[in-house]
């Protein structure tokens, strides 16, 4: 692959956190791993698409807790907004348990909402690929 998909990363995240890299949210680092292994496994124009999906399984979840509605988690509202129970390949697979995790992560760290860095995540995919980087107002509108 020729998109490093980690240092787009790690410089998304120095944008949004500022330097030096002690001053950003514990569960960065911890997480760092997990996007990649969305973006090996399903390509980087993919990948995009994926984060996308999990910012609005994410939203759903969020929504659901504010209105005290029931819901059935984030891998349920994941796997509707992916539609990976249609194509459960190893990489789709690989890709559904990577975004679990480092969903639980996150969820865990106060200092961060994960959809801060679901945005990092686009921002580093649309890196040296052409596109322009997402933004939330157009996450937002395809949502």
């Amino acid at each position: 692959m020729t998109h490093n998909f980690g240092l787009h990363f790690a410089l998304e995240l120095g944008n949004r956190f500022g330097s030096p890299t002690d001053s950003w949210p514990a569960s960065a680092e911890q997480v760092s791993p997990f996007f990649a292994i969305v973006v090996n496994a399903l390509g980087t124009d993919h990948a995009a698409r994926w984060f996308e999906a999990a910012r609005r399984a994410h939203q759903r979840v969020v929504t659901a807790e504010q209105n005290r509605t029931h819901h059935f988690g984030f891998a349920q509202h994941l796997d509707v907004e992916t539609e990976a129970h249609q194509e459960l390949t190893l990489p789709v697979v690989a890709a559904f348990e990577a975004t679990k995790a480092l969903y639980e992560v996150t969820r865990r760290d106060a200092a961060v909402d994960v959809d801060v860095f679901f945005e990092c995540a686009l921002r580093a995919c649309s890196r040296g690929s052409g596109r322009p980087p997402s933004s939330p107002v157009a996450a937002a509108a395809t949502a």
